[in-house]
């Protein structure tokens, strides 16, 4: 056996469940087809699963999901912090795996966002509640999308990022979705037909905002003494870091500092690497505005020059980010957090086909880098990953 001390935590099997427009599906049942379809991916029985981790389903998740599953899990997870949760709930599965207190680990996480909307179960606009410090904003209209346009306003008005620089990141999203054959949208858009679609909350118009999408995913973590079981070659977990910062806006000390200044430090700083050495970055972009600059990819300031030049394609770009094409084109069901990871995997393993991210030479990504972030960037949990 192991030493506990040495004990390693790998991901050894991702999947989404079917993605898109799926109107015939439950949110359980897409939790079911992504889940077996890591344990697939992964060549290990349901048996051996002993921890779970799930939130945003069912009176007590995960408790309900699990059942479904035909789970009975010794370990669970229920935290609950917006997109982040993923990355969350991995990082505290890492320290359950090390400690001896779980040995596979599965993630998911499963909606039918989109479709609710059609059927008229759900409306489009999500609110969050008049409770605890968010009573104090309600009143004022102060809508998700809203806060976060706030945000980008603040980054536009003290760095001079212009609106252009935003749709950059809008147009080279969908460019990575052009390559994958599972994106919801996946034709070419130009900066000009970012900046002249509807407006949704100034600044951002229709293109600067996430797709709604149908979908799930899900992620098997399992300790290093499984790995030899494994059909699939492991992917570690070198780094994690998570941190939250606020509930109310009036309580942001800087708009323009996210959560992932501190959870990204903690990830790097864990693995021992430096952001310079990361190969691609899978990044929560619910907007435009994202954390590029907080996780050490460019320096304070400089995310709306960085963005330009086609820097995040995953052809010929210095930093690909969002290979698949992110929440802007490819899935966003609600909550986007686990798909980050499934990406980042599957780039490392290089399984990505005609989105594969090459170094040097062509060889394979060596370190990955998974950030969800949560709410209005209240939440923020970054992974180290790589092979």
């Amino acid at each position: 056996m192991t030493p506990l001390t040495a004990r390693r935590a790998a991901i050894a099997g991702v999947s989404l469940s079917d993605c898109g427009r799926v109107d015939e599906a439950t949110p359980y049942t897409l939790h079911a087809q992504a889940a077996r379809r890591a344990l697939a991916d992964a060549g290990l029985d349901r048996a051996l699963v002993d921890g779970f981790a799930s939130a945003g389903l069912g009176t007590l998740a995960p408790v309900e999901v699990a059942e479904y599953l035909g789970l009975r899990p010794t370990w669970v997870d229920s935290t609950s912090v917006g997109g982040s949760t993923w990355e969350v709930m991995a990082a505290h599965a890492v320290d359950a795996i090390a400690a001896g207190r779980a040995r596979a680990v599965l993630l998911v996480y499963g909606s039918t966002a989109r479709a609710d909307i059609g059927a008229g179960r759900r409306t489009g606009t999500l609110s969050f509640g008049a409770r605890g410090p968010l009573q104090f904003e309600v009143p004022y209209g102060h809508t998700l999308i809203a806060k976060y346009a706030m945000a980008a306003r603040r980054h536009m008005h003290r760095y001079g990022t212009t609106i252009e620089q935003l749709a950059e990141v809008a147009v080279q999203a969908r460019a990575n979705a052009s390559a994958n054959p599972e994106a919801m949208f996946r034709d070419p858009v130009t900066v000009d037909e970012v900046l002249s679609g509807p407006m949704t909350a100034d600044p951002f118009t229709r293109l600067h905002c996430c797709i709604r999408s149908d979908g799930g995913a899900a992620v098997l973590l399992v300790t290093e003494d499984l790995v030899p079981d494994c059909r699939t070659a492991p992917v570690w977990v070198l780094g994690a870091g998570e941190h939250v910062s606020h509930a109310a806006m009036s309580e942001w000390p800087d708009f323009t500092v996210s959560p992932a200044a501190v959870s990204g430090r903690l990830a790097f700083e864990r693995a021992g690497v430096r952001p310079q050495e990361v190969d691609f970055a899978e990044i929560y972009d619910a907007f435009s505005y994202m954390t590029l600059e907080d996780l050490g990819f460019c320096g304070k300031g400089e995310g709306g020059p960085f963005v330009e030049k086609g820097r995040l394609l995953v052809r010929g770009g210095e930093l690909p980010v969002n290979t698949d094409g992110g929440g802007l084109s490819a899935q966003h069901p609600g909550m986007r957090g686990l798909f980050l990871p499934v990406e980042a995997v599957r780039q490392l393993r290089g399984e990505a086909g005609d989105r594969q991210v090459r170094r040097r030479g062509g060889a394979l990504p060596r370190l990955g880098v998974a950030s969800g972030t949560g709410g209005w960037f209240c939440s923020s949990g970054t992974l180290v990953l790589g092979r």
